[in-house]
Order: structure tokens, then C-alpha cells, then sequence
């Protein structure tokens, strides 16, 4: 029987867990590349600070990539576009993994987060055109899980295989799921075509109207303060549990499996009750539950294993938590001619976000002469007021209208619309 056959909500959940694969496999190639570190060091006589190149270029990359996707992402089938830039994602990371050189490296780096960025933008296009908004929160969190697999699952393999094999294995074994993915998607993917505004549309105009729209400044003011905020602590999460919190780096792994566990489970169960209690509700009070363990990991002490893992857990289960409603939320912010570009804009202020979070980090955060993490305190307040700004910044986010003029955006005025 041919999946067009098949009943729609089988059809759906069959393209959502081919989003999810996507996904996985782009937030897989980044997280990679931490671990792998002192190894690139190693091989290639670098210092940590070409190494930070390594990792902030695929940032950047997917940010700029992200941007000039925005002029023209509306004109095409979303079908044809995701598997065209998920085919540039692949073929970026095959780069990585036959680099011989710093250089060439960097420049796939530089490949594969243009392209993987952009694809990332495609899915959630995707989900905000084909699944309601009374469902569009059970779907976020369907496709959030690809954080929680790459954490637990896919570090762990990736990492097993450049033991066995060496550092190109990893990249290999992602090069392989990709392909994989690709061709499940050339039969799953529903055929999206462009709206047809989009394409008797001006890019220029289209690209105006996207970056000037009051609710769409809202939508990417959100969307900056969560990235910034989670930028701010996440790239030192793990050197302050063993410098501040004193715990065992043979027990680094379980933060990840925890948390990862955790969220796996979690993700989903926020989808479905923020379609079922309202987004705006429960976005609020999971930005609540964060902030306790946001302070608690910014300002730990030598405490046992329990503590750390039940703080770093709740962590992850309620930083995660919040990009559900949130993303449903933004999805839904914008007409659907326009969505293409948009989330290709709001990708772009994503990643610039979550590169300039990190580095503000660097400047607040140093060693002192017993090792331990200083100044990471100050990231932490910083997080949070950023993370109580989104609450301000969402209140006034408002659900696009039907289809209004060329040049204009329709929103429904009440509040209450969001969630």
C-alpha cells in the first residue's frame, strides 16, 4: 500500500518523525564536535582557539545562510528545498569527514552549518503549513526529540566510533543516516508548492515585509532571548559541574543521558498540553520552572552526584520544555505565504543570537588559580533576565490572520489568540 493510501494521521506522524530525523542529524554534527575537540587539536596542531573557529563557524554560517534564504525560500516547493539543502548538509559533512587540513575543515564546517541551518528553517516551515495550530504544539515537541536522541543516542554512537575507527567515523556514520534520510524523505515529504503570491512576489519586497512587520520583530526578539539565554550557560554546563561542582569527569556521560532521557519523554508531553491548556500558559510556567535551576547550576558548590544530575536534569527538561510552546507559537506568527522566509530570517537571528550569547559567556567566565569557574554567576543573572524578557516579549506575540493584501500582514488583535 503507498503511504498516500494510509490513513492522514498515520501520513502525519510518518512525516514528523522524518522531520525529526532531519533534525537529529543536523544537531548531531554540531554536538560532535565538542567532544571531538582535543582530538582536532591533536591532529592538526591547532590551539583552542582555532578549534572555537572550528565550532562558532557553523554558527555563523547557517546564520548568514539563513538570511539570504529569506529573499527567495517562499518560491519553491518546501519538499524540493529541504531535501535540496538537507543533499548540501550531507555532502558538507562528507567534506568534514575527508578534510585533511585545518582549512578544508573549516571551510566544510562552514558547508554543512550553511546548509543545515537552512534546512532546520525548512522543517518548521513545513510543520506550521501542514499540521493546525490546535496540534502544531504536539508536533514541536515530536521534532524537539531530536535534541534529547542526539544526547543520549547519538553523542554516545558517534563518539564509540571515533574509538573503534578514528575521528572521520563519526562524520561518516552521519553521512550514511543522511543519505538514508534522504531518500525516506523523496517518498514521505508531501509535495508543498509555493503560494502564489510568493512567487509573482518581489524577493526585495517579500524580504521587507518580513523584516519590518511589528509581530515579526516580536517573533525574533523571542526567539534571540531564548537562544541567548540558554547560549549563556550551556557551553560552560559542563567544565563548571567539574571545576565548581566537583563531579567526576567519568561521570560527564550521565549528565547527557539523563537529561537527554528526560527530555525525550517530556518534550512531547509539553506539545500536547500546550495544545490542550494554551501555549501562552504553559510557556509561562515552564519559564518559571527554569529559573531554579538555572541560578542552582550558575552558582554550585561541591554537592554529591544526585544533586548535580537532578539540577542539570531539570535543567535541560524545562529549557528544552519552553521552545515547544514557542516555537508553535512563532510558526504561527507569520502568513503562511511569507513562513518560508520568515523562519529562514528567524533561523539567521537564532544562530547570531546563540553565537553572540556564547561569547558575551566568554568575557564573563575565567579561571581562577584553583581552577574553578568565576564570573559564571553573572551569566546566570544574565540568562534570567533574559529569559523573564520573553515572557514581556510573547504576551504581545500575536497569530497570523488570513491572507491579507500584498505588502501587509493581517494579526488577530486579542491576546488571548496565542495561546
Amino acid at each position: 500500500m503507498s503511504i498516500q493510501a494510509q490513513p492522514p494521521r498515520f501520513r502525519e506522524t510518518l512525516l514528523l518523525l522524518t522531520l525529526a530525523a532531519v533534525q537529529f542529524t543536523h544537531i548531531m554534527d554540531f554536538m560532535i564536535m565538542m567532544p571531538l575537540g582535543p582530538e582536532f587539536m591533536r591532529s592538526f596542531h591547532i590551539s583552542p582557539t582555532a578549534f572555537g573557529f572550528l565550532v562558532s563557524v557553523y554558527s555563523f554560517s547557517a546564520g548568514a545562510m539563513g538570511f539570504a534564504a529569506g529573499f527567495f525560500m517562499d518560491k519553491f516547493d518546501r519538499k524540493r528545498a529541504l531535501l535540496v539543502l538537507y543533499s548540501g548538509f550531507v555532502l558538507g559533512t562528507l567534506c568534514c569527514a575527508l578534510a585533511p587540513n585545518y582549512a578544508t575543515l573549516l571551510f566544510a564546517r562552514a558547508v554543512a552549518g550553511g546548509f543545515g541551518g537552512v534546512s532546520a528553517s525548512v522543517i518548521l516551515a513545513i510543520v506550521g503549513d501542514v499540521i493546525p495550530f490546535e496540534r502544531r504544539g504536539q508536533a514541536m515537541g515530536m521534532i524537539m526529540t531530536a535534541f534529547s536522541l542526539a544526547s543520549i543516542l547519538g553523542l554516545p554512537v558517534g563518539l564509540k566510533f571515533k574509538e573503534l575507527f578514528s575521528w572521520h567515523a563519526p562524520f561518516l556514520l552521519l553521512v550514511g543516516l543522511g543519505v538514508a534520510v534522504i531518500l525516506v524523505g523523496r517518498r514521505v515529504l508531501p509535495a508543498l508548492p509555493p503560494h502564489g503570491h510568493a512567487t509573482a512576489h518581489d524577493a526585495w519586497e517579500q524580504m521587507r515585509v518580513i523584516v519590518t512587520h511589528p509581530n515579526h520583530h516580536r517573533a525574533f526578539a523571542l526567539i534571540a532571548a531564548l537562544t541567548g539565554s540558554s547560549a549563556l550557560i550551556y557551553p560552560y554546563l559542563t567544565p563548571s559541574m567539574v571545576s565548581n561542582a566537583g563531579l567526576p569527569e567519568s561521570y560527564m556521560s550521565l549528565i547527557y543521558i539523563f537529561g537527554g532521557g528526560a527530555t525525550l519523554a517530556t518534550s512531547p508531553y509539553f506539545g500536547r498540553l500546550a495544545d490542550r491548556l494554551g501555549k501562552l500558559k504553559v510557556f509561562t510556567w515552564l519559564i518559571l520552572l527554569s529559573l531554579i535551576p538555572t541560578l542552582a547550576i550558575a552558582n554550585l558548590v561541591p554537592v554529591p552526584v544526585w544533586v548535580v544530575l537532578l539540577i542539570t536534569t531539570s535543567y535541560m527538561i524545562f529549557t528544552s520544555g519552553r521552545f515547544v510552546p514557542a516555537m508553535a507559537l512563532i510558526t504561527a506568527s507569520v502568513e503562511p505565504r511569507y513562513r518560508g522566509g520568515f523562519m529562514s530570517v528567524n533561523s539567521a537571528v537564532q544562530q547570531i543570537a546563540a553565537g553572540v550569547a556564547t561569547s558575551v559567556a566568554a568575557v564573563l567566565v575565567s579561571s581562577d588559580e584553583h581552577g574553578r569557574l568565576v564570573g559564571y554567576p553573572r551569566a546566570g543573572w544574565l540568562s534570567l533576565a533574559m529569559v523573564l524578557a520573553s515572557v514581556a516579549i510573547i504576551r504581545h506575540l500575536r497569530v497570523a490572520g488570513p491572507a491579507a493584501a500584498p505588502g501587509a500582514l493581517e494579526v488577530e488583535p486579542a491576546v488571548e489568540s496565542v495561546g
